[in-house]
């Protein structure tokens, strides 16, 4: 039986292979996260996600490992983790009342072999009052997140509008996961509980 390997400490993104049925371990990768000079968002991204997964990959070369990275962009700008609310305030001041892109990719590795897709996601902000983001911020949901915000929790009220993958601004295009699993010979689909609805 072919084990799958999420190399990554997200919670969030194994909430989400939970979500479709998938039986996993979790190993965190330890690899080098700084842009390369001239770097563009979209590179950046697939380049971390494809060396979480094959840096996991090769000491484990019989599972299918899957790494991931999400950045938020704004025109043209990474926004990372926020090192403190100072900071976090000042991201969400940016995003107030403007569109921007988050891009996530997603990667899977055998050994030395893998296969990457890059998700991009149009996200619209409302106009956020400075209470708001005092609030927001004195919650602590901001201090993990990259743009300063979680989709899926508090920050949700925030979005006035997406057009893309929702799963992967949380974290993990789902899509895109499950199709290379397939490519590789493991659809979740076989994971299922075998309920009657299954077997008709």
């Amino acid at each position: 039986m072919v084990s799958v390997v999420l190399a990554s400490a997200s919670p969030r993104r194994a909430e989400l292979l939970r979500q479709i049925g998938l039986d996993f371990q979790v190993q965190p990768a330890n690899i080098d996260e700084t842009p390369a000079p001239g770097e563009s968002a979209g590179v950046y991204v697939e380049r971390l996600a494809r060396e979480k997964a094959l840096a996991v990959a090769r000491g484990t070369p019989s599972a299918l490992v899957l790494g991931s990275d999400t950045s938020v962009v704004l025109d043209g700008r990474i926004l990372g983790k926020p090192v403190d609310t100072g900071e976090a305030g000042d991201m969400l001041r940016q995003l107030s009342g403007n569109c921007h892109q988050v891009m996530t990719a997603v990667a899977l590795a055998r050994g030395d072999q893998c296969e990457s897709r890059l998700v991009i996601t149009d996200v619209c902000f409302r106009q956020l009052s400075d209470e708001e983001i005092r609030a927001y911020i004195v919650s602590g949901e901001p201090m993990d997140k990259a743009g300063s915000y979680g989709i899926q929790g508090l920050g949700g009220i925030f979005v006035e509008n997406l057009k893309g993958s929702y799963s992967a601004v949380v974290g993990l295009p789902l899509l895109e996961t499950a199709s290379l699993l397939a490519d590789a010979g493991y659809p979740v689909w076989e994971n299922w509980p075998d309920g009657l609805e299954n077997r008709l």
